[in-house]
């Protein structure tokens, strides 16, 4: 398998018919594929942080993860998201999942579980009615560089975000 660049336009259409319960993403700092042999099986979008408390300038969110499920796509993607956040001079990465999820591949990608963050649904001006799975995530971060210091990991507390 080979990780490609491409287009916001193309990886939204991959999210909006793979994806299990979002759909794409307003905008992006960059958008990684993976692609088998001439078939795209995944993409990840990474931008600004959705927390305008983790929104520092030096950490990135990977706010799109979606493969159709081929084997170890999803811990391609996020290795080869963090090494070209590392490369923009990206301090960390942070990720979301639902707290349902077991998050294996995270962990394969040597990300740490930060515990529960946010609710379980948008609320107020930016609650657009759009169908989610009503429960809660969790948020995952990985160091880029071993100096920064980013918040330590605290089981299953609730976290802003």
């Amino acid at each position: 398998m080979e990780i490609r660049p491409i287009t916001f336009r193309d990886a939204s259409e991959f999210i909006n018919k793979y994806h299990r319960h979002h759909r794409a993403t307003v905008g992006c700092k960059f958008c990684l594929a993976l692609y088998d042999a001439e078939k795209l099986v995944g993409v990840a979008v990474c931008g600004r942080p959705v927390s305008r408390v983790l929104d520092d300038g030096r950490t990135c969110e990977i706010n799109r993860l979606c493969t159709d499920g081929t084997e170890n796509a999803c811990s391609m993607l996020y290795g080869a998201c963090c090494r070209v956040a590392k490369e923009m001079g990206y301090l960390r990465v942070v990720t979301y999942i639902l707290e349902s999820e077991n998050g294996a591949s995270l962990k394969a990608s040597n990300f740490v579980c930060e515990g529960r963050a946010g609710g379980t649904h948008w609320t107020g001006k930016r609650d657009t009615g759009v169908d989610t799975p009503k429960e809660f995530k969790t948020r995952w971060v990985k160091t880029l560089y071993k100096h920064h210091t980013g918040p330590q990991k605290c089981g299953s507390a609730l976290l802003g975000g």
